[in-house]
């Protein structure tokens, strides 16, 4: 756990997940939740296994039977939660299985719109690499809805890419963090729609000098790393939660501070903030994985939700000054 001038930077709200799994009929694993705070409410998104699924004893995947819908949690407080309905099923919308969601309001122009972005896994069969899903959102007092004609694909061709999260720079330009395996990477767009429509004539320049787009390399002996949460704003810049997957295979939760205009790094802690501790985080589907996805700050505070070995949900804490003061540091 990573300490400060003799504090904790980030801890725990529980010692107990916020949404356990098995906790919704029909499905086993709920894990892996973005978050967005909405008329006073807490609103998770959180990827649901449906029951079934076992451990493949052969080659291949993991996991065989193995299809994800997105479910929704709300809670008043953060700390206690109900299952509320299913956002989306898998095998419709195009889609054969949700994973990861991310959900953040970005402004594109005079407009906020609120964007879902995950990953969009290809039947196995099919050969396909994984991409990165969009829709937006829409909210109808009662409950969000999936904006069906909005669907996209968003990066390159029959790339594999996944982890990506949408937000508006201080210049009113639009960024897109994603992962293309093993580094993160910066893409940046006029506005929203320049990111929607954007085809081969942006990708190809892009792939091309991929080099200069990237932003975190994974740390020397680390296997990967990807964006977690949205990024909070402050007045030194954005807070970049992302997770970081280590030599021995653990996934811990890390932060960067990136500039306001550019989206560029300007500091990075060199330790993780969390690293699995707890039962529920070392053993699981996938052991040893917290897998930050969700952020919300209020005042001088930063909520945190994260996926624990890909079984439940935990939160976590931290304060925004305490934590600018150990990055400015860094």
């Amino acid at each position: 756990m990573n300490v400060f001038d003799g504090e904790v930077i980030a801890s725990r709200l529980h010692d107990r997940p916020i949404v356990e799994a098995g906790s919704v009929p029909g499905y086993g694993a709920v894990f892996n939740a973005g978050l967005l705070h909405h008329d006073g409410v807490f609103h998770l998104f959180a990827r649901g296994v449906r029951d079934g699924y076992r451990l493949n004893e052969g080659p291949g995947p993991r996991f065989l039977d193995y299809v994800s819908d997105i479910l929704v949690f709300t809670s008043r407080d953060g700390r206690s939660y109900d299952f509320a309905y299913v956002l989306c099923r898998a095998n419709t919308l195009g889609v054969h299985c949700f994973e990861d969601p991310r959900v953040q309001r970005v402004r594109s122009g005079a407009d906020e719109r609120i964007v879902m972005t995950y990953t969009n896994l290809p039947p196995d069969e099919s050969g396909r690499p994984w991409r990165i899903g969009a829709h937006h959102l829409s909210w109808d007092g009662v409950r969000f809805h999936v904006d069906e004609d909005t669907g996209r694909l968003l990066g390159p061709h029959d790339v594999a890419n996944k982890d990506a999260i949408v937000f508006t720079l201080g210049d009113s330009r639009v960024a897109l963090i994603h992962r293309i395996h093993p580094d993160m990477q910066l893409a940046v767009f006029d506005d929203l729609d320049h990111l929607w429509r954007a085809g081969p004539e942006y990708w190809d320049a892009y792939l091309s000098d991929l080099e200069s787009h990237t932003l975190i390399r994974p740390a020397p002996g680390a296997l990967g790393i990807g964006a977690g949460a949205p990024p909070i704003a402050t007045e030194a810049g954005f807070l970049l939660f992302f997770h970081e997957r280590r030599s021995d295979g653990a996934y811990t939760v890390n932060l960067a501070l990136l500039d306001q205009m550019s989206g560029r790094v300007i500091g990075q802690l060199s330790q993780p903030l969390l690293e699995p501790e707890l039962e529920w985080e070392r053993r699981g589907d996938v052991d040893n994985v917290m897998f930050v996805q969700g952020a919300h700050r209020e005042g001088d505070h930063v909520y945190l939700t994260y996926g624990a070995a890909d079984r439940c949900i935990g939160a976590a804490t931290a304060r925004v000054s305490h934590l600018l003061d150990a990055l400015l540091a860094a």
